[in-house]
Formats: structure tokens, sequence, C-alpha cells
């Protein structure tokens, strides 16, 4: 049940943050591109929220789940949470960065497409009939983060360096995704070899965006330990101030 969470949390923390991007897209394209992007992420959340309350049978619903849950209960890797920037002040004004937005739906799709395309044979039905779904979009998700990364890192000197600082500052976090832990471990027996695979297609694309590797090292986030950046606060406070305004509302 946690896993299911976590993946749901995954979702729904991505889902809104491109949706931030919606009005504010470099080209009217890209606006729209991000907010199918998050369509199809809070989809997905939705599922797994459905599928988590039933498992739980305690009252829970897909809103109580999203809405009314503080940040420690929440599951999600911590580099979803970020903001658009690379600036992590909370009260910072620094401007988005779409590269920071592309780097993350990136390497995040990466992942997700390898943990989808396991998820999919899972003995329990219900997981995998959602892991066949997701990853029919999480496919297009990475192709058009990769073409992007490519576009900007093989393209002027600006968008090279910001893509490069992009990559350099998000990397760190991606360590997260092979952290230990027991839910993750008993739904993905593999990650290992689900790690090799992920560098793989991180370095082909990288190499032919002309974007120097950097390492993933340094501090190892605990996002899906409920430890959360302070970022994450002011992410829940704007998803989900409408819903705690008005608990019990109807359209």
């Amino acid at each position: 049940m946690d896993y299911a969470l976590h993946l749901a949390d995954n979702a729904l923390i991505l889902g809104q943050r491109n949706a931030e991007w919606c009005g504010h897209g470099p080209v009217l394209e890209e606006d729209l591109a991000l907010a199918n992007h998050s369509l199809d992420l809070i989809g997905q959340a939705r599922l797994l929220y459905q599928w988590v309350a039933e498992l739980r049978a305690d009252g829970s619903t897909e809103d109580s789940l999203a809405y009314f849950r503080d940040p420690h209960a929440f599951l999600n890797f911590t580099l979803l949470e970020l903001p658009h920037t690379t600036a992590l002040a909370p009260s910072a004004r620094a401007d988005r960065d779409y590269a920071v937005t592309i780097a993350r739906n990136f390497f995040f799709s990466s992942y997700m497409v390898l943990v989808w395309e396991v998820l999919q044979n899972h003995p329990e039905p219900r997981l995998a009939a959602i892991a066949a779904k997701s990853l029919k979009e999480v496919r297009y998700h990475w192709q058009h983060a990769a073409d992007w990364l490519i576009r900007l890192g093989d393209g002027t000197p600006a968008s090279h360096d910001k893509a490069q600082a992009a990559v350099d500052f998000l990397m760190p976090y991606t360590q997260e995704f092979w952290c230990e832990w027991p839910a993750a471990k008993h739904a993905l027996p593999d990650t290992q070899d689900m790690q090799t695979a992920w560098w793989t297609m991180v370095q082909e694309v990288l190499s032919e965006a002309r974007l120097r590797q950097p390492e993933a090292k340094g501090h190892v986030t605990q996002g899906v330990h409920g430890i959360h950046s302070e970022h994450m606060s002011y992410l829940l406070a704007e998803m989900q101030s409408l819903a705690r305004q008005h608990p019990g509302a109807t359209w």
C-alpha cells in the first residue's frame, strides 16, 4: 500500500508543478503540452489513490488523500516538489526556468518508463492495469523531455548553459530513486538492473545534447520517508487551499 501511495504522490506533485506553466509556457504549444502532461499525471494519481483508499477501507477517498494530508504524510521524491528554478529559497522571486522543468521531467520520466514496464507484469491485476495505461503516457513524456533537452543543450550558448546548470542542479536528487526502501524493494526487486538501464538512457540523451554528465552524489533526500524540502509546504498550501476552505463541497 505504501508503494502505491508513493506512486500516486509522485504523479500528483509533479502534475501540480507542471501545471504551474499553464498560461506561462515559453510558447503556446508548450503551454498546452505541459498542461496535458499534468492531466496524464493527475489521472494516474487518481487511479492509484482510489485503489489505496479501497485497500485502507477507513473512509479515505482520492480527495482526502490528495487534499487533506500534511507534508510529512506524502511519500513523493523530493525532486518532484522543487520549484522551476535553481534558486532554492522558498521566498525567492526567481523567474521560472524551463530548462529545470525539462531536466526534471527527463530524469523522472526516464525512471518511470522502467518502473511501469516492470509493474505492467505485476501479479496484482489492479496495479498491472494502471501500469500498462501509464506506460503509454510516460513514454510520450520521456520523448517530449528528451527532445527538448537535446534542443536546449545543442542550441545557443545561452540555452546550453541553462540546460547544463539544470542538469547539474537536479542530478544529485536522482539518488533517491535508488534508496533502500522495503516497500519499493518488494515491488521492484531488480533495482540494480533498472539503475543501469536508467543511466544508459540518460547518458545517450545527454551526449546527443552535448551536455556534461555530472556525478550523482551528495546529500540523499528522503521524501519517500516523509522528510521533505521547505518547498513542499508551499506547494501543498496552494494546491489544497480551496478544498480545505470548503471541506465537503461538491461541484
